[in-house]
């Protein structure tokens, strides 16, 4: 009864919605700096793929986590197979998911375990200020590991003062309270905390989870420049049926706590010039139980840390704008499944971005070296060209060289069904892309690109005979080639505030020997997304998000979420309902995913305005 009641809400009110002005969803992208390491341009200026998902689209889409979030961006491909942001693998444009490098604030966050943990993410969605999303060769910028794309997840630091308190409850004895406050001192040092705590019964035997997060960000200004630290942790427990081996296996448990800290100095000469260094560590430790009930049986204990310095600078000149800098970190893995290991990286980098004086033409090359203990010396290079057609299209190319070293699991896991090969060797891939970008019209923005990835050495878990444990391997040659686009329509509507579509197509071609291959053909093969902003009242939104998922291994599937949202000045409540129209559907081979799910909640803000 309660669902029918809140289906015919959200099918009716549409139609007899007030008129009021638009004034708080068209996005504009032209003003909001790409936060790239070094060289930091504008939206407009870059000349490559980038999707931003900003605050205003945070609070409107049906989701409790970042990984929910991503779902809803054209060319990345989200596989979860806890809900609700438990575990999830994020792929862009084909790849696998260690080809992704994740990032919070320009922090590598990606695991040398393995990339399944890189988006168990130290921070809350509540946290979190927009998502920037680099698709493509020009990912080189953000350093190693970035093969296919990065994601780089930018934190609130809000100046004012104010506590709010979220709560939401729903389905499935899903429940979460979240607390949060800024304050400014009188040293003017601004300080935010937030903390978390998110449960669910699960959906369905041994699908319960309960998460934990603890976020502290703070910055200031001292003799030395502007510094900022910040400190993450997430604490997750969760049952992992299915997640790893057959769906006859359901007893599967698992607790990750991943923990980040960071600080960073900024110092300014003047204004040609501009250096920044920062200190960070981040922690991962992961206890899996293959069977709960018989924990002594299997049981596997990883622990990685990594330690880094880096430093960025820009320089202005008479030719435009250059970028340098370095990157030092060393991690060490301490493991009851794949030993004792450690690694040291250095990196150097430097960029320089030309312009021509009528502001049409922008080029920047850029090359990286990177050093790696057990891997030697690599050299990357990559360029960037722009132009500006008229004032509301932009052209752009890019190319670049990739590389990804294996992961400590590809060298040395073992399991009953599973073999690990301390031989296996870098992967890496050239690229190329084309595209344009819409600008600065007022009802459309939106990018289009073609882009090719030609990878050789790509490390696949493959295997002959289907009684054969799977075993990585370095296979010839994977190919990927396709396009993707993203729109977004701004009308002139007091009701209708904004639509947003993209299309993904990713035509792959693999050369290998071996019949079975676990990762590197899981690629999506169609992609739409779609999403509806309305607005009913001053004070009253709803969005209905749309995806199609059209995946080469498995059967497509079609998933619709909605969210209603009534904001007033310091009160919010929601109503969200997830898989409105219950497809069952799978992400991965192995999970599958939640049914109709819903869920209300709400936040309180006092503020000294």
């Amino acid at each position: 009864m309660r669902l029918s009641i809140l289906l015919t809400f959200i099918l009716i009110v549409p139609f007899t919605g007030n008129a009021i002005q638009q004034q708080d969803t068209v996005r504009m992208l032209d003003e909001v700096p790409i936060q790239a390491n070094r060289i930091q341009v504008g939206f407009n200026e870059m000349s490559a793929a980038v999707l931003i998902i900003g605050a205003e689209e945070l609070k409107h889409i049906p989701a409790l986590s970042v990984n929910d979030v991503l779902h809803y961006a054209a060319g990345v491909d989200i596989r979860q197979r806890g809900a609700n942001g438990v575990q999830a693998d994020a792929s862009i444009r084909g790849s696998t998911f260690d080809q992704v490098l994740i990032l919070i604030n320009g922090i590598k966050v990606s695991d040398p375990q393995t990339g399944h943990h890189s988006l168990n993410l130290p921070v809350d969605i509540e946290n979190v200020e927009r998502i920037e999303i680099l698709k493509g060769p020009a990912a080189r910028i953000f350093g190693q590991n970035a093969f296919a794309g990065a994601i780089n997840i930018i934190t609130k630091n809000s100046e004012d003062d104010f506590i709010k308190i979220w709560a939401i409850a729903g389905d499935f004895g899903l429940g979460g309270f979240r607390l949060s406050g800024s304050l400014k001192d009188k040293s003017d040092t601004y300080h935010y905390v937030s903390g978390s705590r998110d449960f669910s019964n699960g959906y369905q035997y041994n699908t319960d989870y309960v998460i934990s997060n603890f976020f502290y960000q703070s910055s200031g200004n001292s003799t030395l420049g502007n510094w900022s630290l910040l400190a993450g942790l997430t604490d997750r427990e969760f049952g992992a049926n299915g997640f790893y081996a057959s769906s006859a296996f359901q007893d599967q448990r698992e607790s990750v706590q991943t923990s980040l800290v960071a600080m960073n100095l900024t110092t300014q000469s003047n204004d040609r010039f501009t250096l920044s260094h920062r200190v960070y560590w981040r922690r991962n430790e992961d206890d899996y139980v293959f069977n709960w009930k018989n924990p002594t049986a299997y049981q596997n204990l990883h622990t990685s840390n990594t330690i880094g310095l880096e430093s960025n600078s820009t320089l202005v000149n008479r030719f435009g704008l250059a970028g340098f800098g370095y990157d030092l970190n060393h991690l060490w893995l301490t493991s009851t499944n794949l030993g004792d290991h450690s690694r040291t990286v250095f990196t150097l980098f430097a960029e320089q971005r030309f312009e021509t004086a009528s502001g049409k033409w922008d080029i920047t090359p850029g090359v990286q070296l990177n050093y790696y203990s057990d891997f030697g010396l690599n050299i990357f290079p990559g360029i960037d060209l722009g132009y500006v057609i008229n004032r509301n299209v932009k052209a752009y190319g890019n190319w670049g060289y990739t590389y990804r070293v294996p992961t400590y699991t590809d060298l040395y896991y073992i399991d009953p069904v599973n073999q690990g090969n301390a031989l296996l060797q870098p992967e890496f891939a050239v690229s190329y892309e084309v595209g344009l970008k819409l600008m600065s019209i007022k009802w459309l923005t939106g990018q289009a690109g073609y882009f090719i990835r030609d990878g050789k050495e790509i490390i696949d878990w493959t295997k002959e005979q289907e009684t054969d444990p799977w075993r990585p391997e370095n296979i010839s040659n994977v190919l990927m080639k396709g396009f993707d686009v993203a729109l977004t329509l701004s009308p002139q509507s007091a009701l209708l505030r904004q639509v947003d579509l993209g299309y993904t197509f990713i035509d792959a071609e693999k050369r290998i020997d071996q019949t079975f291959s676990r990762y590197a053909l899981e690629n999506l093969k169609h992609q739409v997304v779609a999403s509806i902003a309305l607005a009913y009242s001053g004070h009253l939104r709803h969005t209905l998000n749309y995806r199609y998922n059209n995946r080469v291994s498995m059967p497509d599937y079609s998933v619709v979420d909605t969210r209603l949202l009534w904001q007033g000045r310091r009160f919010t409540i929601f109503a969200d309902v997830t898989n409105l129209f219950d497809t069952e559907y799978k992400e991965t081979n192995l999970v599958t995913m939640p049914g109709r799910w819903f869920r209300m909640g709400g936040s309180l803000l006092f503020s000294r305005d």
